[in-house]
């Protein structure tokens, strides 16, 4: 079992950046690719960011591409969503995940962290 913590959301205005940071624990990160997922009131749960166990391969939504970035620290047991030029819209509990596989909408979890909260406001 992997357990993953999430931090680093609040309140940003739009235009502003965001690092939210998972940490993980009970096993090592090493060997799972991992991700961000987003789910907004009222919304269906969207997927955000994908990155593979060694860093190399990474895929994002749509609707974030080009605006956010997500990295990893296997040293460190710790995977991040940077997110630049915020829009309201992005307002969304973000969740981490591990061990995920799939592509497009379409995604098959594992894990999930207990989400931190971001709010963009206008």
């Amino acid at each position: 079992q992997v357990q993953l913590v999430e931090s680093g959301g609040g309140l940003v205005q739009a235009g502003g950046s965001l690092r939210v940071s998972c940490v993980a624990s009970g096993r090592t990160i090493t060997n799972y690719n991992m991700g961000w997922f987003r789910q907004a009131p009222g919304r269906e749960r969207e997927f955000v960011a994908y990155i593979s166990w060694n860093g190399v391969t990474r895929a994002y939504g749509d609707s974030v591409k080009g605006r956010f970035t997500t990295t990893r620290d296997n040293a460190k047991n710790t995977l991040y969503l940077q997110m630049n030029s915020l829009k309201p819209e992005d307002t969304a509990i973000y969740y981490c995940v591990a061990d995920l596989r799939g592509s497009g909408d379409t995604w098959d979890v594992n894990f999930w962290g207990q989400g931190t909260q971001v709010t963009v406001s206008s």
